[in-house]
């Protein structure tokens, strides 16, 4: 297997802490991603998946441990660097698309582009190829209100690798999703993670989709812990 994109060590989180009602949420966590891997996050409501994504994508900092992206070790960067890095090597995709709504599909996933200097020309070239992989290249011109809701979580899905990240994390992506809607959109992420080669984690409450990934692992009173395959 390649090189590890994503390597956590150590990490601990705890919220109020020295309190009496301090919550521990993670608990010496390690993880390694490597590019081409989707690992399926599986765990309950208020088990701490969020928190342990948003502290893998710098969203976060933890309070002890190490976050190394692509081999680098992301400790002590400040507030400029953190966003350098997410805007570069990190796309997040939530339960809820979060798409601007007076731009169209194409101009959505043109903007992260723009915003990373990218010229217009190549941007809008590299979000139609992203619609089209998904399967609604035909929507392009359409803005958020004329989508349905798997169309408008596709063009999050597209926004999310338009930078190329070497790195996908994903919150409950199909959650808001009715089951057939669900597993379609689920097959056109995986479409795109499979084309890019990106390594991914993917949290899902949903068992069948977790077992379609290279890997399952569960959060479990703050350890992550190796889930059975098949």
């Amino acid at each position: 297997m390649s090189d590890p994109v994503l390597e956590l060590e150590g990490i601990a989180r705890s919220y109020n802490s020295g309190k009496p009602n301090e919550v521990t949420v993670l608990r010496a966590v390690d993880l390694s991603v490597a590019a081409g891997e989707v690992v399926a996050l599986v765990a309950p409501s208020g088990a701490g998946k969020s928190t342990l994504l948003h502290i893998a994508g710098l969203l976060d900092t933890a309070d002890s441990g190490t976050v190394r992206i692509g081999g680098a070790t992301m400790t002590g960067l400040g507030d400029a660097g953190r966003t350098a890095v997410r805007r570069a090597d990190v796309g997040f995709i939530y339960q809820f698309h979060h798409l601007l709504p007076e731009f169209t599909a194409l101009e959505n996933i043109v903007l992260p582009q723009l915003a990373n200097a990218t010229p217009r020309a190549d941007a809008e070239a590299r979000a139609m190829s992203l619609l089209e992989t998904v399967g609604i290249s035909g929507r392009a011109a359409h803005r958020p209100a004329a989508l349905s809701g798997g169309e408008q979580q596709r063009v999050a899905f597209c926004r999310a690798l338009a930078n190329e990240p070497a790195l996908l994390l994903a919150d409950e992506p199909t959650g808001n999703l009715d089951p057939a809607t669900s597993d379609q959109v689920f097959e056109a992420l995986m479409i795109l993670v499979r084309s890019t080669g990106l390594a991914a984690v993917i949290a899902t409450h949903n068992l069948e989709l977790a077992a379609r990934m290279d890997r399952q692992i569960r959060l479990e009173n703050g350890h992550l812990v190796p889930m059975a395959s098949g």
